[in-house]
């Protein structure tokens, strides 16, 4: 029998190496792509029977240059790069990773909250540029008189809304599709959070319903000298609304860590506006992270191989339901 084949598409900054050497040990043939490329991915991944899959966009089109194609395991908790509709359609298993840095992106969210809210960044210019306090041009907020409102309610937003209880005065939190649980946070409905929310942090997929959701509108319902954290996906805020916002002074800054085009091109004026706090869609690093990014899909994989089954299916082929098996 042959072996199994695996392509590994893109990885950026991730080492390969560790999930490499555990497909290995396990008897498959990996190839690395080292690219977003449709072209560059079908060439390698022809007669492939899985693929572990970074940023690059695997859509009908790539799939019909996939016959041999059985899984998908990407090295993210998202799998929006992936048409799970039409992997569905072709009976496929799609493997995310639920854990492997919900702490980290948490932290990453509450960081950025209480820097925008310390005004941190701001203190750090006055001290660079010879000055001192009494040069801030704006006096920090106090946290426990502040309500942090939390839009989703997944692993991450819940690490949210644990760690950063102790810190603001009220923790609340919407999410219509999860259930309320007695350790949870305050839940309100979608009005209450964008009204009363001193800080406003997002935690929801990007789907056809919540793309462009943070809009001129949304914006406008926010009390004034709110502010705005997005760890989440870059096309769920509408990138002018959010700079109108911060130069009519509604929002009193925002911080982002993802954006619609990602890096964003150097005149965008995300990269400038001096009441936006930006980091490079870095929130998911650490050293354990990037260890459990470049090892858990290959153990995804694996499982598929040696189970019939991956350890964190998003997509579940019907046959696999109906108890058939998929290997």
């Amino acid at each position: 029998m042959s072996h199994p084949i695996v392509v590994i598409t893109d990885t950026e900054e991730l080492d390969p190496g560790p999930g490499v050497r555990l497909l290995s040990d396990a008897g498959f043939e990996v190839r690395l792509a080292g690219s977003r490329d449709p072209d560059v991915i079908a060439a390698l991944a022809h007669d492939a029977d899985a693929l572990i899959v970074g940023y690059a966009r695997v859509d009908t089109a790539l799939l019909d240059r996939l016959p041999k194609l059985r899984v998908l395991a990407t090295m993210s908790a998202g799998h929006d790069m992936i048409d799970t509709v039409e992997a569905a359609r072709r009976g496929l298993w799609v493997a995310n990773l639920p854990h492997a840095a919900t702490e980290d992106v948490a932290v990453h969210a509450l960081a950025q909250a209480l820097s925008l809210t310390r005004g941190l960044p701001q203190a750090d210019a006055v001290v660079r540029s010879g000055g001192w306090s009494q040069d801030l041009t704006e006096t920090p907020r106090r946290a426990g008189e502040l309500t942090l409102g939390v839009l989703g309610l997944g692993r991450i937003a819940r690490e949210l809304t644990r760690i950063a209880a102790p810190v603001f005065g009220r923790v609340i939190a919407h999410d219509p599709h999860v259930p309320d649980r007695p350790d949870g946070p305050e839940r309100v409905d979608l009005d209450t959070l964008v009204r009363d929310a001193d800080i406003l942090s997002l935690h929801v997929p990007s789907t056809p319903r919540t793309r462009g959701m943070v809009n001129a509108g949304l914006l406008a319902r926010m009390r004034r000298g709110s502010m705005l954290v997005n760890v989440s996906r870059g096309d769920l805020v509408d990138p002018e609304a959010l700079l109108d916002a911060l130069d009519d002074g509604r929002l009193a800054g925002a911080a982002l860590d993802v954006f619609p085009v990602e890096p964003p091109a150097a005149a965008d004026r995300l990269r400038s506006h001096p009441r936006l706090r930006l980091s490079p869609h870095s929130a998911f690093l650490s050293d354990a992270s990037l260890r459990a990014y470049a090892t858990e899909p290959a153990r995804n994989v694996i499982a598929w191989w040696t189970t019939g089954r991956p350890h964190t299916p998003v997509v579940v082929p019907a046959d696999a339901i109906s108890g058939q098996g998929a290997s």
